[in-house]
């Protein structure tokens, strides 16, 4: 099993709790994480990080398409999967034509076609307005967890060492 993060998870880390300029240990990890086949994202969510104006941009840049996965074959099922079960909800049909032209719903396809959870900030509202990325998760039995959740399952470590 594999996680698949959501643009939130980048831009959050970034933001508040692990600058790139002091906790490079995160974005280590999260490079060697995905060496080791664990953490991944897809290239919708890599579109969304690329329009970021500041640093963050350069990082993802490095990453290519070893990190951020592009649709395959293999997805194409999920995406009907997807369209439909958001179709057969009671959202409102805005809701549902946004969620089906955004980086959301190619992340929530990957997860289902690989069986991979889904990484993500947002929680679930319940709203008809919006499709949020856990209540999709829910209504199509795809794992969702939090950041800081898939850091501890991994145990990951952000160790201080001599300062260079």
């Amino acid at each position: 099993m594999a996680y698949l993060l959501d643009a939130n998870v980048f831009i959050s880390a970034k933001n508040l709790h692990y600058g790139l300029d002091f906790s490079p240990a995160f974005w280590q990890w999260l490079v060697e994480a995905n060496a080791a086949g664990k953490v991944f994202s897809v290239e919708k969510v890599g579109d969304e990080v690329q329009a970021v104006a500041d640093e963050l941009p350069v990082w993802a840049a490095g990453r290519g398409d070893g990190f951020f996965l592009r649709p395959d074959a293999g997805v194409l099922p999920s995406f009907a999967a997807i369209s439909s079960w958001a179709t057969s909800q009671h959202y409102e049909p805005s809701a549902i034509s946004t969620f089906l032209q955004i980086a959301d719903y190619y992340l929530v396809a990957q997860a289902h076609a690989g069986g991979h959870t889904v990484v993500t900030h947002e929680t679930s509202k319940g709203s008809t307005r919006k499709i949020k990325i856990p209540d999709a998760c829910i209504g199509l039995s795809i794992k969702c967890t939090t950041p800081f959740e898939m850091l501890r399952l991994e145990r990951a470590r952000f160790v201080l060492g001599p300062s260079s």
